[in-house]
């Protein structure tokens, strides 16, 4: 038996199929290259390398040393990019993926030292004179400057808004 469909009913299946299929991209995570700020997103800062992505199994050629504290914690994948702010300061931006909140948490908390500065950022963060720590869901973001120059905590703070914001 054929059955032949007229062109509203086709229209019709293909209108739900295209429903259905944005309805299931819209559930998905972002990839972990997506948080990063483009140039110009936060003001005064310029993404100034490609976003380099980590397999946990790989994350060694990263951070060569710690890498098992992370993988431990349930590292999937580790994301970086360089920035530059106003031409001077540089830094670079780490976004590590945990299979579960627990896991950022646990690296967030062993990070913690006298000299943090607890923050409103994520689900918690530390701010520290060259650097911020944060977390969101299952995400833990490090930014650290290479150099201190006057406003670097502030240039920091800024830059972590601005990647938590895409996370």
């Amino acid at each position: 038996m054929i059955v032949r469909l007229k062109s509203f009913q086709k229209s019709a299946i293909f209108a739900i199929a295209a429903v259905a299929l944005i309805a299931a991209a819209a559930g998905c995570k972002k990839s972990p290259d997506k948080a990063f700020p483009a140039t110009g997103a936060v003001t005064g800062w310029e993404k100034s390398s490609d976003t380099r992505t980590f397999a946990a199994k790989d994350l060694w050629q990263y951070i060569d040393g710690d890498a098992e504290q992370f993988i431990s914690a349930g590292v999937i994948s580790t994301s970086t990019s360089d920035y530059k702010y106003q031409g001077q300061l540089e830094a670079v931006v780490d976004v590590y993926t945990m299979g579960d909140s627990a896991g950022a948490r646990k690296i967030l908390e062993s990070s913690k030292s006298n000299d943090a500065q607890t923050i409103q950022l994520g689900d918690a963060g530390l701010a520290y004179s060259q650097s911020v720590i944060f977390r969101k869901g299952p995400d833990l973001v490090r930014i650290v400057a290479y150099q201190s120059a006057p406003g670097t905590p502030q240039a920091l703070q800024a830059l972590a808004q601005g990647v938590e914001a895409k996370l």
